[in-house]
């Protein structure tokens, strides 16, 4: 007689079950309501309102700053996850602390303190002011505050890669004749790759959507510095369900391809390496 399988971990089927259950109540119902609402709308209406001349400003907006944002939280929150893993010194741990600190700060008072700081008459702002650069209530205030929101999913996704990463295959490296920046260059980075790619579509992604700390700084002048997702918060308090509704699609498939897109490139990564 031939025996059945047996999983090694039990309640395979029930646990399984449960989570495809919350799943489709949490995520896959209200995405899918987003795209059943927006059918109350003609392709003609749809197309207008996603097109019109405001949303499209306010997407040059969001996707423009939340990238920036991105790329300059890569580059930082690399060199604060080496710092933190690589050097020991007085305080580290309350710096390690620190860095989630915009998880545990709500947005809306993230927002405040920045507006503060960065006024014209603010600590930092005041210093700014004289040099033409103004931050509040502009698009540098945008990226400021997208910044400091997404400065966490970097450190806290290449960090453990990091701590993983062997010093001796860097000292191998060095014992060959390679120079700091080759080893960097041809050892560490290609290593943490992937890594660094999922800390920026977290942080891009986690920027896109973000409204608490933008709200105040930005000033939300329309066809300016105004963000989609107050657009839909606007289209909301107007009763025009189903325009917030098509722009909500516009920004939800738009993350879709994100995400797929760096999935894409952290196979290709992982594929390169493992070759």
């Amino acid at each position: 007689m031939r025996h059945k399988s047996r999983s090694v971990l039990p309640g395979f089927g029930l646990s399984l079950g449960i989570t495809c259950t919350y799943l489709s109540l949490m995520v896959l119902l209200p995405l899918a309501t987003v795209f059943t609402k927006t059918t109350d709308l003609s392709w003609a209406e749809f197309w207008g309102t996603v097109t019109n001349p405001r949303v499209v400003a306010s997407y040059r907006v969001t996707f423009g700053a939340s990238f920036v944002a991105a790329l300059v939280n890569t580059v930082f929150g690399l060199l604060v996850a080496w710092v933190l893993v690589r050097y020991r010194f007085p305080g580290r741990k309350l710096v390690d602390a620190m860095v989630d600190l915009p998880f545990a700060l709500p947005t809306a008072v993230a927002g405040i303190a920045l507006t503060t700081l960065y006024a014209p008459n603010g600590w930092i702002g005041a210093r700014l002011e004289p040099l033409g650069i103004k931050v509040s209530y502009s698009w540098l205030g945008i990226t400021v505050a997208l910044i400091f929101i997404g400065l966490p999913f970097v450190v806290r996704t290449v960090q453990p890669v990091l701590d993983d990463l062997e010093v001796e295959v860097e000292e191998a490296a060095a014992s060959l004749g390679a120079r700091r920046w080759q080893t960097f260059a041809r050892v560490v980075v290609p290593a943490i790759a992937p890594a660094l790619l999922t800390g920026f579509a977290l942080a891009f992604a986690r920027a896109i959507g973000e409204y608490g700390s933008v709200v105040f700084i930005s000033g939300n002048m329309p066809m300016k510095t105004e963000i989609v997702p107050l657009l839909i918060m606007t289209k909301l308090e107007q009763y025009d369900y189903a325009g917030a509704t098509a722009v909500a699609m516009v920004m939800l498939v738009a993350s879709f391809g994100l995400l797929l897109a760096i999935n894409l490139l952290q196979w290709a990564a992982r594929r390169r390496m493992a070759t």
